[in-house]
């Protein structure tokens, strides 16, 4: 199955340079229909340009809390000297603390084709 999704510029150019290979998202119905070996097609907020992904994995937690102890953040999209600032709340300007508590959330992790 192929799904869709906007992506901002600074974590598409990251999937697009291989750095980053993990999307984090809310578990909500839509990403609840993603399945490993699916496709992901990213597009740009800016300027529409697109990648293709496979889905490796995904790894379902109950918030960004624990997602965060138990993924490598530099997979995620965070620069190596960034990491050591990193916090979960850093995804309460996408995602609500109510929210991730409803739905749960998940770290795609990403072969670009």
């Amino acid at each position: 199955m192929t799904h869709h999704m906007k992506l901002r510029p600074l974590p598409f150019s990251g999937i697009a340079s291989g750095r980053k290979t993990i999307e984090l998202r809310l578990l909500d119905e839509k990403r609840r229909r993603i399945h490993v070996g699916d496709t992901l097609i990213f597009t740009n907020a800016d300027d529409a340009a697109t990648l293709t992904c496979t889905v490796k994995a995904l790894h379902v937690f109950a918030d960004f809390e624990a997602l965060y102890r138990a993924l490598p953040l530099e997979k995620c999209g965070y620069l190596p000297e960034e990491v050591s600032r990193a916090s979960a709340k850093d995804m309460e300007q996408y995602y609500s603390a109510d929210e991730q508590k409803q739905y749960g959330v998940v770290g795609i992790e990403l072969r670009l084709i």
